[in-house]
């Protein structure tokens, strides 16, 4: 039973669309798996090997990953997709 102007099963695709979408985001955030680059693949410097070992499957030396470290920008953890203010406006 659908409520409002929903459609039946739209509330269970929100929160499966959500869920997957979160997911995602962690995968993403696991950081990096396999074998270690030698030279970074951003700039072309060599990686030290104590990065290496220390990090398996890291592909950026200190000062990339620094830089990019610093350019994010956290997401608000808050889904507005589906809240009522937002089908208002």
């Amino acid at each position: 039973m659908a409520g409002g102007w929903t459609r039946d099963g739209a509330v269970s695709e929100q929160i499966e669309a959500s869920i997957a979408e979160e997911l995602e985001r962690l995968r993403a955030r696991r950081g990096p798996a396999g074998e270690s680059a030698h030279k970074c693949t951003d700039c072309g410097e060599p990686i030290p090997e104590a990065r290496r070992t220390a990090l398996p499957g890291v592909k950026l030396c200190i000062d990339c990953q620094q830089e990019r470290d610093a350019s994010f920008k956290a997401r608000p953890g808050i889904n507005r997709r589906g809240s009522k203010d937002s089908q208002l406006k």
